[in-house]
């Protein structure tokens, strides 16, 4: 935990939350994106290195909300609402206005015996795997699972699980196309 930490740029007079870790050399645009955060977590949101959170992107956490992202990353404008645990994998692009939410509000008072059941703490309820880009204004719901590679198109819809190396789009979303893995 630190208590008390502040970026050095930040116009928000609010030091981060004493369980919000930044990897080396990641950014985050101001304190101001937790003003919703309520994370009770050890580690409530976990930013590996070389990642960047930008204007715009808030961390909307519940009580039992855990957010970890890793290593070169971007995030432009995101909003995270969740009381449960997502994961978003490495070199993975989160474009502007995106949503992942596994529950409609991340309120300090929602618990197991509210009317929206937690994930298990040990799995997620929504992941975003690794080389990963998810467009402008696109939703991820619960249940979301994003395979490797994947694309999701701006505007798209997506509470399933999409297979590596696809592209989706629509509301709800649908695959539109198989891409060949760059490796």
């Amino acid at each position: 935990m630190n208590p008390g930490r502040v970026l050095e740029h930040d116009w928000f007079p609010a030091p981060l939350p004493g369980n919000v870790t930044l990897g080396p050399r990641s950014w985050c645009y101001s304190s101001f994106a937790f003003v919703h955060y309520c994370s009770r977590r050890p580690w409530g949101l976990r930013i590996g290195h070389d990642t960047g959170v930008y204007n715009g992107t808030f961390f909307d956490l519940g009580p039992d909300g855990e957010v970890v992202i890793g290593n070169y990353c971007s995030l432009v404008g995101a909003i995270i609402c969740t009381n449960c645990r997502i994961q978003i994998g490495d070199y993975t692009l989160i474009a502007h206005e995106v949503v992942l939410a596994d529950v409609p509000a991340a309120i300090p008072g929602l618990s197991a015996s509210g009317p929206f059941e937690p994930a298990r703490a040990d799995e997620p309820s929504i992941i975003v795997g690794e080389n990963c880009w998810i467009g402008a204004r696109a939703i991820l719901l619960r249940g979301a699972r994003i395979g490797d590679g994947a694309v999701v198109g701006a505007g798209a819809v997506v509470d399933f699980p999409v297979p590596a190396n696809t592209v989706v789009a629509g509301n709800p979303a649908a695959i539109v196309r198989h891409v060949r893995s760059a490796r």
